[in-house]
């Protein structure tokens, strides 16, 4: 499966890294999810606390948004989103083992994070602008159909959109689950000049989360320079 980012959805500030896990156990025992417990006790005990709208690592995601004519305070870009849910609870919910160690790497390293069950995807996926015209059905939401905004970025395979306004959030067709074996967590961001280094330990903080639980596990970078992978 090759994963591609059209010409004209490309920044020259943008780096997107693919973490894959093949061979996936996700309902054994994950020891190393206790990442999300110790965060949660760093954020009670008022040593650490997620990255808030002032940061500049939400700051230039919330231009971003605006670049493509969302607005970011009432569509949060994830990982904002996902901060502000545990600054103002104290916990992250539990999904399952592989997506709380997604959200626990998200939230320490503050960049937008997704994950797609690659069993359940179509063809190739292509990072693009959106015309309007495709469908996309919200994660929790099996009967909403919404079509994005045209110059929306988007991810989408070759039978509807897997995730709208670049990582705003994700398909429900192409959800993680526990039983899911073979999957893509997508991790990005738009500072590569200042910020590049905080994606690669993103994808090392992942994939030392993983390792114990898959047989496999890949880790794939796009770019401006090399706007493609195969997964």
């Amino acid at each position: 499966m090759r994963i591609a980012c059209r010409r004209s959805a490309r920044n020259a500030n943008t780096l997107i890294v693919v973490v894959t896990a093949g061979g996936l156990r996700g309902g054994e025992p994950w020891p190393a999810t206790a990442a999300l417990a110790d965060l949660e006790a760093q954020l009670a005990d008022g040593v650490w606390r997620p990255a808030e709208e002032s940061d500049p690592r939400i700051e230039a995601w919330h231009g971003a948004y605006r670049s493509f004519g969302t607005n970011p305070r009432r569509i949060r870009p994830s990982v904002d989103a996902l901060g502000r849910r545990m600054a103002k609870k104290g916990t992250l919910p539990r999904i399952n083992p592989a997506v709380d160690s997604c959200n626990a790497v998200s939230v320490r390293r503050s960049l937008p994070a997704g994950a797609f069950d690659l069993d359940d995807v179509t063809g190739d996926v292509v990072i693009c602008h959106a015309d309007g015209s495709e469908t996309f059905i919200p994660l929790g939401e099996p009967g909403t159909a919404e079509n994005p905004k045209p110059g929306e970025i988007i991810y989408a395979d070759t039978t509807d959109v897997l995730t709208r306004h670049c990582n705003h959030r994700d398909a429900h067709r192409t959800r993680v689950a526990e039983d899911s074996t073979h999957v893509a967590f997508v991790l990005e961001t738009v500072t590569a000049t200042r910020g590049g280094h905080l994606l690669k330990a993103a994808a090392d903080d992942l994939q030392t989360l993983l390792h114990p639980h898959c047989e496999k596990s890949a880790v794939h970078y796009l770019s401006p320079a090399h706007p493609d992978t195969t997964v």
